[in-house]
């Protein structure tokens, strides 16, 4: 019984991975080194998603103004144009 119920929280700990979080936290350089690369993945992929964002937005912006609405169409020309400007 004893011997079952320790090998169950043996299989739970190794689920865990516990062994590898205390590894980690005993080097601290590899921690900071992992959480460095973890940063850059996070700001690269905010970025790009960002700009795919934008384009997109700018693409669906543009094909309201092809719609030629009266005043909304003016409105969102004036939006591209400014953009289009400053890139």
């Amino acid at each position: 019984m004893k011997e079952e119920r320790v090998e169950q929280i043996a299989l739970a700990l190794e689920k865990a991975k516990l062994g590898e979080y205390v590894d980690m936290m005993s080097k601290p350089r590899r921690l900071l080194f992992m959480n460095f690369v973890a940063g850059l993945a996070r700001g690269f992929g905010m970025a790009v998603g960002f700009t795919l964002l934008g384009a997109l937005a700018l693409y669906f912006l543009r094909m309201v103004v092809m719609l030629n609405l009266p005043f909304i169409g003016g409105f969102i020309a004036e939006i591209v144009k400014i953009v289009q400007d400053h890139l």
